[in-house]
């Protein structure tokens, strides 16, 4: 298996798949309607996605909150391909644009059954942050570039 991260465009062809596994990720588990994997700095944003051959398996954006400060939303792996170092590639290239573009830092909230993946890619937690869906709860997390 040989995967490959890059950046994919809201107007390509292959955009709908990237938002089809963004929603079954991370919002069908929890009855969340299609359209609920979606917000308004998506046209903004930096989306990349993880291909093996043609099939989209992971996904994640970045956008910037501040010219210091860059936020990673919406990572997700697919089930079969977890634990394959997929999301740290992702997370590479995701720093590595934010620090090409000047920040400083990089923030993210991880649910909960991710906050260990982030600590061992060197993100520190910071604190307690909300409750999605009144069920899953999110921890605020920053890497210094």
């Amino acid at each position: 298996m040989k995967v490959v991260i890059r950046e994919i465009y809201p107007r390509e062809r292959d955009f709908d798949k990237y938002l089809e596994l963004r929603w079954k990720i991370l919002r069908k588990p929890w009855d969340q309607p299609r359209g609920s994997e979606v917000d308004e700095l998506d046209d903004k944003a930096v989306h990349i996605a993880a291909y093996d051959g043609d099939k989209i398996v992971g996904v994640a954006r970045l956008h910037f909150n501040s010219k210091e400060e860059a936020q990673i939303r919406y990572m997700a792996v697919d089930e079969g391909y977890r634990n394959k170092g997929i999301g740290s590639k992702m997370l590479e290239k995701l720093e590595k644009i934010a620090k090409e573009e000047g920040a400083r830092y990089v923030i993210l909230n991880a649910r909960e059954n991710a906050v260990g993946f982030y600590l061992k890619n060197r993100y520190e937690l910071i604190e307690k942050s909300y409750l999605l869906f009144g069920r899953i709860q999110h921890y605020k997390m920053r890497k210094t570039l």
